[in-house]
């Protein structure tokens, strides 16, 4: 999505054989952060400036690396915790660079931001699939009975893309 709106993204990956699978997706650049250091990496596709957003779904320790690949300005989405909930910051680093910190789930929100949130949607995204824009990456789709084969392949992470359940009427 950020690609389609003209971001140059950079993505990271904790397995190398899903490069070709963000590089379709729109990343400009994708780091396997097993082998290569991503702040690094982060520095020389911004060219030393840092990224203006970065998202991320690990926090931990993460947080305070994310700091240091972060622009002027900059902001960090963190939307999941994998790597733990606990983070230690140098609050320094994110005065110096006035950095904003952001946290975001849709699970305590209500049915009303939930819909307009869904409402918003329609209106940005909905053309932009329309017109084959944008196209949203299905793994699997599985009937609603094999709903624990869905569940299992989720939680091996070996997929790319959403996993689908098809409910037939």
């Amino acid at each position: 999505m950020a690609s389609a709106l003209g971001a140059h993204v950079m993505a990271t990956v904790g397995d190398a054989s899903r490069i070709d699978y963000c590089m379709r997706a729109g990343a400009e650049r994708v780091v396997p952060y097993r082998e290569e250091d991503f702040v690094t990496a982060s520095m020389e596709f911004t060219q030393g400036k840092g990224h203006d957003v970065i998202l991320d779904m690990v926090a931990g320790t993460y947080v305070e690396r994310d700091l240091e690949a972060l622009a002027m300005d900059g902001r960090i989405a963190l939307i999941a915790f994998m790597g733990g909930t606990q983070a230690t910051v140098d609050v320094v680093k994110i005065l110096r660079k006035r950095a904003s910190i952001m946290g975001s789930t849709l699970r305590p929100r209500s049915i009303e931001y939930k819909a307009e949130l869904t409402r918003a949607l329609e209106h940005h995204w909905w053309p932009r699939l329309a017109e084959a824009k944008l196209q949203p990456v299905v793994h699997e789709v599985f009937a609603l009975d094999d709903a624990a084969k869905a569940h299992a392949l989720m939680e091996s992470g070996t997929h790319n893309g959403k996993i689908v359940l098809s409910v037939s009427r």
